[in-house]
């Protein structure tokens, strides 16, 4: 809820490899640092990290050849007869644990038989940041990762004293928690994140989290390791942190929100930017705004990936007075109740994708998104101004956002034009995927269904 790029703009450093490009060597990382073993990383379609523990004296034929895993085994489209998948390290990414500097975590991309494997998301993303930098335009991202720390068995909020109807920037919660905050603020800053800002949220023992934006892999790879290194320091501490779209129904939900801007190479020129116009945005970044406008219904599929999703986005009012999460796909200027707005000059935010959404494939299909809102030249419509959670009702020209996994699945599946820009193979296998999650959860027998149906 609370980031503001524009406050960081000014001063932000990016790094020199937009798209993972790196010749450090993880052998002598490891002897420089004292390294043991390194957590070969890659996430799978469902957006689970999996990993192997790798030897330091091992890491070389690791970073050459990749770790072996069994594709099948983990949620990716593949089967028991398929050739071994190979997750090789991207030596950019890598980072030492700063609560166990005997292990570092490095994210890799899946290979099969010596090509990458066109469903992986980390592959995904690569081929559209690939095709962005064909047009000079480099797409940076900032992410807002809401998070819910609950006791171990996921049933309440951890702190019982964390009760008031408005609960967000409560400043006693803030310091109860000083501990897990600060220590994963302190680690983010050790890191060369650029934190700026941490806070109690809108919900009952919800917190968010925010540092510096930059190019959309590295978001993407920092945002995979805050979700591990976040879960990991919960634990430390007795509790457990969950990035669920809406564990509670009475409570705001956990929304992750991108702030989006596009550059040049240089990264000093911001694609967007137009200090003429009323919102600051170039037409360029109208027409990137156009096509996320134009996709929304299928995009959802991905910035909003399970079941529980559909639950932040159409849910009632919560007993802090509002939801933060959009219905409708509409836009606006600097206001929080519609799907995007435009908080500051030269960027927008999407405030649609959830918790749970894939750090990998939610990049993605922003970038596929806007280019193809560049290529066609698309207007993002009509502004409105308007409270939507007031006065929503009063528009009815815009469309509304899926009710259900079920439908973004199938809309994703009709936008023949999103599906071809992030690739087929993985548009199908994405689909085929998801299906099967759904059609387990329309077949569990539900307490409401015995609720309200044992006695008709």
């Amino acid at each position: 809820m609370t980031q503001d790029l524009a406050a960081v703009e000014a001063k932000a450093t990016f790094a020199k490899s937009p798209i993972g490009e790196s010749t450090l060597d993880l052998s002598s990382y490891a002897k420089e640092r004292g390294v043991r073993y390194f957590m070969i990383s890659y996430t799978d379609l469902y957006g689970s990290q999996r990993a192997k523990l790798v030897p330091a004296a091992a890491i070389a034929d690791m970073q050459k050849d990749g770790a072996g895993f069994a594709g099948f085994a983990t949620w990716l489209d593949l089967t028991p007869a398929h050739p071994d998948l190979f997750a090789l390290p991207d030596p950019s990414s890598v980072v030492q644990l700063p609560w166990n500097k005997e292990i570092a975590w490095v994210a890799a991309d899946c290979v099969m038989e010596d090509k990458p494997l066109a469903q992986a998301p980390r592959v995904v993303l690569k081929k559209m940041v690939a095709e962005a930098a064909q047009l000079g335009l480099y797409v940076k991202t900032g992410v807002e990762c809401e998070f819910f720390l609950i006791n171990p068995d996921g049933t309440a909020i951890y702190d019982t004293k964390d009760c008031a109807q408005k609960p967000c920037y409560d400043q006693q919660a803030l310091l109860r928690r000083y501990d897990v905050v600060a220590e994963i603020c302190d680690y983010m800053a050790e890191l060369g994140w650029n934190p700026y800002q941490n806070d109690h949220e809108d919900a009952n023992g919800q917190w968010e989290m925010n540092w510096n934006f930059d190019h959309s892999l590295i978001t993407a790879d920092r945002h995979a390791f805050f979700k591990f290194m976040v879960r990991a320091i919960a634990e430390k501490h007795g509790m457990r942190a969950t990035f669920m779209p809406k564990p509670f129904m009475n409570l705001t939900g956990n929304g992750c929100h991108a702030h989006i801007s596009v550059w040049d190479k240089s990264g000093e020129k911001n694609a967007f930017y137009d200090g003429s116009d009323d919102l600051g945005l170039s037409a360029q970044g109208y027409n990137f705004l156009g096509g996320i406008m134009r996709h929304a219904e299928a995009l959802a599929a991905i910035t909003n990936p399970t079941v529980n999703s559909y639950k932040r986005i159409n849910a009632p009012r919560t007993t802090s007075g509002a939801t933060w999460a959009p219905n409708s796909v509409t836009w606006t200027g600097n206001n929080r109740t519609h799907m995007v707005r435009v908080p500051g000059k030269g960027r927008f935010e999407l405030r649609l994708p959830d918790g749970s959404a894939n750090p990998y494939l939610m990049q993605a299909v922003i970038i596929a998104a806007g280019l193809s809102g560049i290529k066609n030249k698309a207007d993002p419509g009509k502004r409105y101004d308007i409270d939507m959670y007031q006065q929503g009702h009063l528009v009815t020209d815009a469309p509304k956002l899926p009710l259900n996994l079920l439908d973004a699945l199938r809309n994703f599946d009709k936008d023949a034009e999103l599906k071809q820009a992030m690739g087929e193979e993985f548009a199908n296998s994405y689909v085929k995927l998801k299906m099967i999650e759904w059609n387990s959860y329309v077949s569990h027998l539900t307490q409401w269904e015995r609720d309200n149906t044992l006695d008709i």
